[in-house]
């Protein structure tokens, strides 16, 4: 194989003159590198010393060089960022050691290739902590044949320093499906039949069969009607938006100055072939540069967030890889097994009757509904997005209520409905993707499902808070009950207590799986004990029951699959329903409190000494794993994190007190993250602040890609994008914790250098 490579490729050394810490290796390609036309790349690598004076061997310029061919550089750069380590808190002298390279990264147009918050150096010795050093750039040539990066599937060498494969290869073909454009729908000839449009009648009493074959009938009539006025897209792999005119003037005339040079074999013919080649190529380069540079200057608030996703670093899906499944359809049931479990499926409903307890769907449900829903959010299985229902409400608000009421009235939620994409995304900083445990899936379902759905959870959010059916201390897809409140109450709490000359002590507990393994007829069965309405059980139930999912993932077979679902992640409605599942797992706590959002709890408690909160918390977590085992939930045990609070003024040395917890010592966290605030023993702000602006740091540095010297947007966008996307990413956290003097100082000088 290396002979046969040799015979196709040459390969030449580099060795730069101003180090040694440095080599790069030519590879010549004459037919052309990573389906490209490029007759060479370059792969280079550095080891960066520190070297006194100069902060390492290998200076920024020396290792990422502003080449016209695919350029890949990686190795020990040891150097510290925010974009490579978000958690990480960065000394000033790392910071400005890492500025330059990154700088120039981004002035380049290189891009990092590594998994943020992923180590790649894990030292021997004790009084280091894991960093991750190990960088590697990839200029815009190369960058498009990247596919994967990984420091987890090799074994180890020996080093203190993780193996690392990179994965290089031809961009995928284009092979996305015509779909309809539409935001080019013929919305002024589709009005009028829109406003004289009457959905038919449903049946009286109808069979579940036959209501769901008159709501199917119904909706592909109108989907049918709007996709006749909507133009088709044509995706091609030659389809190229930055292609102007002139380019194919110049493709004409290099190719016949090619073949007359080939026909011709003389000096001037192919000297003549040169120049049109140049002249091409130049030409493909300045159209790109001009179409991007147009597209930032008339970037608008509304598609500068699209702008910005262009310039970030793009995360490549995992393809799962199970031991046990070889082939895609193996791969495709593992899955299925792992997050659908059988479960005990409901009864069969018979035939339906109208529930005269159920209050008329009305128009402004719909309209409210609508309001609240996203025109970017991603569609279902039948690609129509919130922005075609919002038209269609627009012009005649009694198509989707005539289409959507008879559901409610008969409670029941047709199958094809409840037919959802499930998109296969890989969890982030696992050891290892060889397990279905490190995946998720997120479901996309029709968006007309989900307008009933939200209809539905406003209802049932009203239900609820009327009958006292969630615990006082539950916060999350309530109105009015945020994060932000349910640590402002956990804050408040601790401070209370504190004030009491009681120690205190916090478990943070997180339930495993739980939207997957909520049991239906049991949410059913406390529904219909708590006296909520029954055409509400009835479409609940109708709701949960007999769904199909089809997993999407790289070389997914796409099969429709029936599935036993707990709880939809992905609808309006889920996180309310998993509230009422786990509202009993609450209970009140004597000189403490208890007090959750969604599936994340926390519980404090207060004793004279820290040991006697330990035995508290234990006890209080035995109870609740029983209440958690009734419903079939159980929390997760590598999220579970203690801590034992102390007030600033406290000069006593730390507590160290540990807790087992089935079998399981924790001891006690110096940091913990929760729902996005990072709380210390003392509450000090210092902490989560240096986080917020290490994130603020990273994005920054992809931002400042739209903004380069005399071209990228506008200055009024520049400062849109300040105040839009940086500002909240540094701010986040101040209604709860207020920025000490050092924190606002490294702020204040953060966006000094935005502005």
């Amino acid at each position: 194989m290396a002979l046969s490579f040799l015979q196709k490729f040459a390969l030449l050394p580099f060795f730069p003159p101003e180090t040694d810490d440095f080599i790069a290796l030519d590879v010549f390609t004459p037919p052309g590198c990573f389906g490209s036309s490029f007759p060479r790349f370059r792969i280079g690598n550095v080891y960066a010393r520190p070297l006194p004076p100069n902060p390492h061997s290998v200076s920024p310029g020396t290792a990422l060089q502003n080449l016209e061919y695919p350029y890949l550089v990686a190795g020990d750069l040891n150097i510290h960022n925010a974009a490579t380590d978000p958690s990480r808190l960065l000394s000033a002298r790392e910071e400005n050691e890492s500025a330059p390279y990154f700088d120039l990264a981004t002035d380049l147009g290189f891009t990092l290739l590594n998994t943020p918050g992923i180590y790649t150096r894990f030292p021997f010795s004790g009084t280091h902590r894991p960093g991750a050093i190990d960088l590697p750039f990839a200029n815009p040539h190369m960058f498009p044949a990247f596919r994967s990066w990984d420091a987890s599937s090799l074994p180890s060498t020996g080093s203190d320093h993780a193996p690392i494969t990179i994965s290089l290869r031809p961009p995928t073909p284009h092979n996305d499906k015509p779909g309809p454009r539409w935001q080019e729908a013929d919305w002024p000839g589709l009005t009028d039949r829109l406003k004289k449009w009457q959905v038919p009648p449903p049946p009286d009493a109808p069979s579940p069969n036959q209501l769901d074959q008159w709501f199917s009938s119904a909706l592909s009539a109108l989907t049918t009607v709007i996709e006749n006025d909507t133009p088709r897209s044509r995706p091609s792999p030659k389809s190229k938006a930055w292609w102007v005119p002139l380019l194919t003037t110049l493709r004409k005339e290099f190719t016949k100055a090619t073949r007359r040079a080939k026909k011709r074999r003389d000096p001037d013919s192919y000297a003549t072939a040169r120049q049109a080649k140049i002249g091409y190529f130049k030409a493909i380069k300045r159209a790109k540069a001009t179409y991007w540079a147009d597209f930032l200057a008339k970037t608008t608030p509304d598609n500068i967030w699209t702008a910005k996703q262009l310039v970030a670093p793009r995360k490549t899906p995992r393809f799962p890889s199970l031991p046990d499944a070889a082939d895609p359809v193996a791969i495709n049931n593992a899955l299925l097994d792992h997050f659908f479990p059988p479960k005990d499926p409901l009864p069969v409903r018979g035939r339906l009757a109208k529930n005269p307890s159920a209050p008329p769907l009305k128009v402004e449900e719909i309209r409210l509904a609508l309001s609240k829903s996203s025109p970017s959010s991603a569609p279902g299985p039948d690609g129509i997005p919130y922005s075609v229902w919002k038209k269609v409400n627009l012009v005649n608000p009694s198509i989707i209520l005539e289409l959507l009421a008879p559901l409610v009235v008969f409670g029941y939620h047709p199958p094809s409905l409840k037919n959802a994409n499930g998109v296969v995304l890989d969890k982030p900083g696992k050891a290892s993707y060889d397990s279905p445990a490190s995946f998720c899936i997120i479901v996309l379902l029709k968006t007309i499902s989900k307008i009933l759905e939200r209809v539905m959870k406003g209802r049932l959010s009203a239900i609820a808070k009327s009958k006292g059916l969630l615990h006082p201390n539950q916060c999350g897809s309530l109105p009015g009950l945020s994060s932000t409140d349910a640590c402002l109450t956990l804050s408040h709490e601790v401070k209370t207590l504190q004030r009491l000359r009681l120690e205190v002590s916090t478990l943070f507990l997180d339930i495993k799986a739980g939207f997957d393994n909520v049991n239906a007829s049991t949410l059913r069965d406390r529904l219909l004990a708590s006296r909520v309405p029954s055409y509400m059980v009835d479409w609940i139930s109708s709701f949960l029951s007999e769904r199909t999912c089809t997993l999407v993932s790289q070389g997914s077979p796409n099969l429709s699959s029936p599935v036993s679902v707990g709880i939809p992640q992905g609808s309006p409605i889920s996180p309310l329903l998993f509230l009422l599942y786990v509202a009993p797992l609450h209970m009140s706590v004597p000189k403490g409190l208890m007090v959750s959002y969604v599936d994340d709890f926390s519980i404090t408690v207060a004793s004279p000494s820290y040991r006697g909160n330990v035995r508290r918390l234990q006890s209080l977590f035995t109870t609740i794993s029983a209440r958690g085992r009734d419903i079939g939930v159980s929390f997760s045990v590598p999220k579970t994190e203690l801590i034992h609070w102390r007030t600033p003024s406290q000069r006593t040395p730390r507590s160290t007190a540990p807790i087992v917890l089935e079998d399981h010592l924790f001891h006690p966290s110096e940091v913990v993250r929760w729902l996005g605030y990072w709380f210390t023993p003392a509450l000090s702000p210092t902490h989560h602040y240096r986080h917020r602006l290490s994130l603020a740091q990273a994005v920054f540095s992809f931002v400042k890609r739209l903004s380069s010297p005399g071209g990228g947007v506008r200055p009024f966008l520049c400062h849109r994008i300040a105040t839009g996307l940086l500002c909240p990413i540094v701010t986040y956290g101040a209604d709860l914790l207020t920025p000490t003097y050092i924190a606002l100082r490294g702020m204040n000088s953060f966006w000094r250098r935005v502005q």
